[in-house]
């Protein structure tokens, strides 16, 4: 190689201008004839020689023809860069799925049809008829002669906690309860080529939960469906059902009177304890009592608002339950038992800070007044209230707080306004209920249809006086018959 030659003849009394002519001489070959008429000035024997040697040995490198290697056929390059891609087929990402989940029955497929309206309970849990469900299964088989050896589907209801009782694991995290169960085929059917119709209902009672997704819980309706065909894969459908509980609004709102000692101020607020979610709703709040006449000091103290704000919390409490494999055992029978962790959160859903706005009147019966305008925004994502048997339970609750400064001012001079120093915090809680919309819908049982027994009677027969004896017959003749067709 030319290196190990450089390498060979090198003088250690090479100056560093020789060492860089020759580099750039190696690497520009067209200056090399130059470099040999115009010797630098400073060369010395040895390193003429081995300049000498190299130009040889160089021009040997270059006057030599390439050597064109033989390409490696297209199949093998494909396989020599083949190495370079790692497959882990234990490792599926969150969006992936295995081959046995993408498999599809080429000869029927499955689908479903709701016929009710959407599924919402009216009322509260404790008053509520529940909800009903039905609809209709759609088997399409593609080909004639298809058997099916079974047919079933179930409803069950999905709780995940999102903080389960011990982290990372399945059982702890994902609870169902199943509500109903269908047997649409039992035993081997042979199916001819169309769209079979297989008809199922459920009626949800009124305990139970609503759907909703916060920070501590989801609980989703899980709809599945599942027939086994003689050949080919299973065939599979998994459905969600949303169900939504709907609070009658009041016709009038809510009037609530609060006093603030050792003042005498009286505040008095009217609301609606029901509002939904994305939805702005007003409430009116009044101040008396802000104004007190001292007698004997000849003087007037007033109560001003500097500063109101109001915001809506959202409280959530739920109970983790621990699986069979991380209950802890009863240490007589050895059996686990029932154990959960209280799960709580809480949360500012709106909220609001005012300065002005407000009428004041400071006469010896004077009082503040106020509209405020309270507003969900739709990227709050506010959960409705739930309550269920499990613990599980979802309220709200409106705080208002204002800030109150006293003054003072002369009886004979009103406009000499002194401030004192003193200040109060006012706060008042009131409870709220965020529910869905009712819509035109009503509650199942509103809507049935009548009974037998409430079915009015016929309509009353007419009395006819005209004497049917008197009346000739008509008939039609033959010939008219004819014409008329």
């Amino acid at each position: 190689m030319p290196h190990r030659v450089v390498d060979f003849f090198r003088s250690p009394n090479d100056s560093i201008h020789n060492i860089k002519a020759s580099v750039q001489r190696r690497s520009n070959p067209s200056s090399r004839s130059a470099s040999r008429e115009r010797p630098t000035r400073h060369s010395s024997p040895a390193s003429s020689v081995f300049e000498a040697a190299v130009d040889h040995l160089q021009s040997q490198i270059y006057a030599a023809p390439p050597v064109k290697m033989a390409e490696p056929p297209k199949e093998k390059q494909k396989d020599t860069h083949s190495h370079h891609r790692l497959s882990f087929p234990s490792l599926h990402l969150g969006g992936s799925k295995s081959s046995k989940d993408q498999q599809v029955n080429p000869y029927a497929s499955l689908d479903w049809k709701i016929e009710s309206p959407p599924a919402v309970m009216h009322g509260e849990p404790e008053n509520s008829t529940g909800a009903l469900v039905s609809g209709q299964l759609l088997l399409d088989v593609k080909e004639d002669d298809f058997e099916v050896e079974n047919f079933t589907g179930k409803l069950e209801i999905h709780v995940i906690h999102k903080r389960p009782f011990t982290s990372h694991c399945h059982n702890c995290a994902n609870q169902t309860t199943e509500v109903k169960t269908w047997t649409f085929l039992s035993e081997p059917t042979i199916l001819s080529k169309r769209i079979h119709e297989f008809p199922f209902s459920v009626l949800l009672d009124g305990h139970l939960p609503a759907s909703t997704d916060n920070p501590l819980v989801t609980i989703r309706y899980d709809f599945s469906a599942e027939v086994t065909p003689r050949n080919g894969p299973v065939i599979k459908l998994a459905k969600n059902i949303d169900v939504k509980r709907s609070v009658q609004v009041p016709e009038q709102p809510h009037h609530s009177i609060r006093i603030f000692p050792p003042t005498n101020i009286a505040a008095s607020v009217h609301f609606s304890q029901v509002i939904h979610p994305i939805s702005t709703n007003t409430f009116n709040l009044r101040l008396d009592g802000i104004v007190k006449h001292n007698v004997d000091a000849k003087s007037v103290e007033y109560w001003k608002l500097k500063r109101l704000s109001w915001k809506l919390e959202e409280n959530m409490v739920t109970v983790a339950p621990a699986c069979e494999k991380h209950s802890p055992k009863d240490p007589e029978t050895g059996l686990p038992t029932k154990k959960g962790l209280k799960r709580t959160d809480a949360r500012t859903i709106a909220h609001a800070d005012m300065h002005s706005g407000w009428k004041s009147d400071y006469s010896p019966s004077g009082c503040i007044e106020m509209e405020i305008q309270c507003a969900l925004p739709p990227n709050a994502k506010a959960a409705c209230d739930l309550k269920g048997e499990d613990g599980t339970e979802v309220t709200h609750q409106l705080v208002v707080e204002m800030v109150v400064v006293q003054e003072y001012a002369p009886t004979a001079h009103p406009k000499h306004i002194t401030p004192t120093g003193v200040a109060r915090i006012l706060r008042m809680h009131f409870g709220v209920v965020i529910t869905e919309r009712a819509g035109l819908g009503v509650s199942w049982d509103n809507e049935a249809p009548p009974i037998y027994q409430d079915v009015p009677p016929s309509p009353p027969s007419y009395s006819c006086d005209i004497p049917y004896e008197s009346v000739e017959d008509l008939t039609l003749s033959p010939g008219a018959d004819e014409a008329t067709r």
